[in-house]
């Protein structure tokens, strides 16, 4: 094994490359050789907000494919050297907590949340724990896999919470990283996918995507256009924007449910009587366990779900966050470590 490996860590803002000494994984933990490294949505915000007293400063990144080197102390055996294993942004389940013992390992209080509270993938190795390791299927390349494990799994398991069945109306709010996984994964569950975005450039890769009908939100109320059709079981929102979300959730039929994915800064107002009145909810949805992730790579597989990505090499994250930060990507960049199925050699 190399005594040595590259990572891109948080420097005052930014992304520097260092080069750190390889760690031995601990009790329950492995070691990971990265292969691929999504670039999500919420590494800007991540690398903003790091603490920049840590030391060694904190390596991003959170949508991480690679194969494992090294293996702690009772490591569970289902995990072997060399097997391709994936992590998202949840770290790994305490397995103690309440919500662990009722099974619901995603809602675990006492799990890091990765590239935020422990580091991430924007690395050539990572530690990671056991209970948060995800296997990859033989089907998907390690770049293909990695945006799934966020951007995939939130918007795969949103659709199921949302209560929509085949042939509902469900429309997709914000036709970005999320949103073209939405779309979808909509259409191959066999809803009606109605795409909401700004602007006609989108257009027809939503409707290549999944979507049956598009609406241009600069043109058109889109409230206005899926109440002629009946209205929306489900609103799936992926923006920040509560003010976009407010005029589309008039669209909500009776019983129908807004699932917000989107996290912004400012309330979402609501009226009370709207939501008594039909029946209506909002609830929001947090990506999935382990388990839930390797449904999503499974249904992804079965039906031919992809996602949409272009490839920038470790070196050049900094470039590649500063671009996710300025919206130019269809629809996700992912990070690229070269040959690394041989590390542990």
């Amino acid at each position: 094994m190399r005594a040595a490996y590259k990572a891109m860590q948080i420097a005052s803002g930014s992304l520097e490359l260092v080069e750190r000494q390889t760690p031995a994984p601990k009790a329950n933990e492995v070691l990971i050789a990265v292969e691929a490294c999504g670039v999500c949505g919420a590494d800007p915000s991540d690398i903003d907000r790091a603490d920049p007293t840590l030391k060694p400063p904190r390596v991003p990144g959170h949508e991480v494919v690679g194969r494992i080197v090294a293996l702690g102390e009772n490591t569970p055996s289902i995990w072997k050297i060399g097997q391709r294993v994936g992590v998202g942004r949840l770290g790994g389940h305490c397995n103690e907590c309440g919500e662990c013992r009722r099974g619901r390992f995603n809602l675990c209080r006492n799990q890091p949340t990765v590239g935020s509270t422990c580091d991430g993938g924007y690395a050539e190795m990572m530690i990671a724990r056991a209970t948060g390791l995800i296997s990859i299927p033989d089907e998907l390349s390690s770049q293909e896999a990695a945006p799934i494990l966020c951007a995939g799994i939130a918007t795969f398991n949103a659709l199921k919470k949302s209560g929509a069945e085949a042939g509902d109306t469900v429309a997709i709010l914000g036709i970005g990283g999320l949103g073209h996984m939405a779309l979808q994964y909509a259409r191959k569950m066999g809803l009606r996918v109605v795409a909401v975005g700004r602007g006609e450039d989108i257009a027809a890769e939503a409707m290549t995507l999944g979507a049956h009908r598009y609406i241009d939100a600069n043109k058109e109320d889109a409230a206005g256009v899926l109440n002629t059709m009946g209205g929306a079981k489900a609103i799936l929102t992926t923006t920040a924007d509560s003010a976009a979300v407010a005029a589309i959730m008039p669209a909500l039929a009776p019983e129908g449910r807004l699932v917000v994915l989107g996290v912004g800064k400012d309330p979402l107002p609501v009226s009370t009587g709207y939501l008594v009145g039909a029946e209506r909810g909002i609830i929001g949805s947090i990506t999935g366990s382990p388990f839930e992730n390797e449904k999503t790579l499974d249904f992804s597989v079965l039906t031919g779900v992809r996602p949409m990505i272009e490839t920038m090499p470790l070196e050049l994250a900094a470039e590649a966050v500063q671009k996710m930060r300025s919206g130019d990507v269809k629809f996700r960049i992912v990070l690229t470590m070269g040959d690394q199925p041989n590390a542990h050699q």
